[in-house]
C-alpha cells in the first residue's frame, strides 16, 4: 500500500536556508527551461518533444546529477499526462511553468529516493544530497550532506520503501514542506473488528450524513466551512476584476487560490479520518457511498453546484475517504442511491414527500432529517439487517483546530 508523508522542514541556520532556496530556485530554473524546450519543440510540426538537451553539465553542479535527473523525470511525467488527457478530450493547455526570474520562481523541487534519508524521533531531520559546487561554496565536507530539521508526526515512521521527496516552500504559510511516498507492508494495516456496514449520503450543506448497521448516526454540518470558502472566492473575483489589461493572476491571488484549497483538503481530510476511526470502532467492514455521477450532470442550482463541484470535489473525497479506509482494512463501495432523498422511510412513497432545506416530510405523517433519513433508507437497501437508530451525533466544524 502507498502512502504519503507530510511534514515541515526547518532550516538551521540563516546559511541552511539560503543554501536550501538556492537549491529550489535552480530546480524550478532547470524546470522552466526543459518544459520551454518541449513547448518549442511541440510547437514544430518537425519538433519531438522527448527529444531535449543535456542538462547535468549545467545544473549537476548545484543540484546533483540525481536531482537533475528526477526534475527531467517529473516534466516528462507531466508531457506524458497532457498527451493522455488531450488523447481525451480534456486537456487545459500544456505543462506550466513554475514562475520566472522577474516575478519570483516557485520554489520546489524532487530528490529521489536514495539522494536523502530522513530520521524520526525527539529531533527529527531530514538529509539531502546537494551539487559539489554547492558543497563547496556553504562549506559542506565532500561527503556531507545539506541535514534540515523536521516538525510533524506522520503517520507512517516505519514503512518498506521511500519514494520520491517532493520539497517546496509554502508561500502562504511561509514555511518548506515536504511530501516522503512510502510503501507500507499490508500486514502493518488494521483488520475490521466485525462485519458491520455502514451508508454515506453526500451533500451540499450536510457533507456527511452516516448511519450504521449497528444503530449509529453521524451527521457532519458544513455551513460555516463554505461560507469561508465562499468569502475566500469573493476576495479572489474582486482581485481579479482589478488586474491590469492582459494579467489574469497576481502573487496575492495564487495565494488565496492554495490557501482555499488547502482549507478544503484539510477538512476533507479531517472529515474522513474522524468517520473511518468512528465506524471502526463500530465494527463497519464496508461503506456505501451514492453515486453521485448523474447528480452533478444535472445543475441544481449555481450555489448547490459551486458546493459540489468546487467546495466538496466529490470525486476527490471519495478518493481520500477510500485511502483513509484501506488502513483500517474497511472497503468503500459506490452504490446507486437513487430516489433515497425522496422515499418516505415509513410507507415507501417517493410522490407525497415534501423536502425543505433539512427536513422531510410525508403525507402519512412522517417527519424527519432529509439526509439522516436518505443515508438509512441507502443503508435498507444494501443491508439486509440493519437495528433501529439511536440519537444521531452531530459534529460541525472547529474552523481548523
Amino acid at each position: 500500500m502507498k502512502r504519503t508523508n507530510t511534514f515541515e522542514v526547518v532550516p538551521r541556520s540563516e546559511q541552511d536556508e539560503e543554501l536550501l532556496r538556492r537549491l529550489l530556485d535552480a530546480s524550478a530554473a532547470l524546470w522552466n527551461e526543459i518544459n520551454y524546450e518541449r513547448r518549442q519543440h511541440y510547437a514544430d510540426p518537425d519538433g519531438d518533444v522527448w527529444e531535449i538537451s543535456e542538462y547535468r553539465g549545467r545544473y549537476g553542479g548545484t543540484l546533483g546529477a540525481s536531482t537533475v535527473q528526477q526534475i527531467e523525470r517529473k516534466n516528462r511525467e507531466a508531457w506524458r499526462s497532457f498527451f493522455a488527457l488531450q488523447k481525451k478530450g480534456e486537456a487545459n493547455g500544456t505543462p506550466g511553468f513554475w514562475g520566472n526570474e522577474r516575478e519570483g520562481r516557485d520554489l520546489r523541487t524532487y530528490i529521489r529516493n536514495t539522494s536523502y534519508s530522513v530520521e524520526w524521533g525527539e529531533y527529527s531531520r531530514l538529509e539531502l544530497l546537494v551539487g559539489s559546487d554547492l558543497k563547496e561554496e556553504y562549506g559542506l565536507g565532500a561527503r556531507e550532506r545539506l541535514r534540515l530539521e523536521v516538525r510533524g508526526d506522520p503517520n507512517w515512521k516505519e514503512y518498506d520503501k521511500q519514494g520520491r521527496l517532493e520539497l517546496y516552500y509554502d508561500e502562504t504559510a511561509q514555511t518548506f514542506r515536504a511530501f516522503q511516498p512510502v510503501t507500507i507492508d499490508n500486514s502493518r494495516l488494521a483488520q475490521p473488528l466485525a462485519s458491520e456496514e455502514a451508508a454515506l449520503d453526500i451533500g451540499a450543506n450536510n457533507l456527511v450524513a452516516c448511519s450504521t448497521t449497528t444503530g449509529q448516526q453521524y451527521l457532519y454540518e458544513g455551513r460555516g466551512l463554505f461560507d469561508r470558502f465562499r468569502e475566500t472566492t469573493r476576495r479572489i473575483a474582486e482581485l481579479q476584476s482589478k488586474l491590469r489589461d492582459g494579467r489574469y493572476s497576481s502573487k496575492q491571488i495564487r495565494s488565496l487560490y492554495r490557501r482555499r484549497t488547502r482549507r478544503r483538503d484539510h477538512a476533507q481530510d479531517t472529515l474522513c479520518r474522524d468517520l473511518t476511526e468512528r465506524l471502526y470502532d463500530e465494527g463497519v467492514s464496508t461503506v456505501y457511498v451514492g453515486d453521485l455521477t448523474d447528480v452533478l450532470e444535472t445543475s441544481w442550482s449555481v450555489r448547490a453546484n459551486a458546493k459540489t463541484h468546487n467546495f466538496w470535489a466529490f470525486r476527490a473525497f471519495i478518493n481520500r475517504l477510500a485511502c483513509t479506509a484501506e488502513e483500517y482494512g474497511m472497503t468503500v463501495e459506490v452504490r446507486s442511491e437513487a430516489w433515497t432523498s425522496q422515499e418516505c422511510p415509513n410507507c415507501g412513497s417517493t410522490d407525497r414527500t415534501t423536502r425543505h432545506r433539512d427536513s422531510l416530510t410525508c403525507a402519512c405523517g412522517f417527519d424527519g432529517h432529509a439526509d439522516l433519513t436518505a443515508s438509512e433508507t441507502f443503508l435498507r437497501r444494501h443491508s439486509s439487517v440493519v437495528r433501529p437508530m439511536a440519537r444521531p451525533v452531530r459534529l460541525k466544524w472547529d474552523d481548523h483546530e
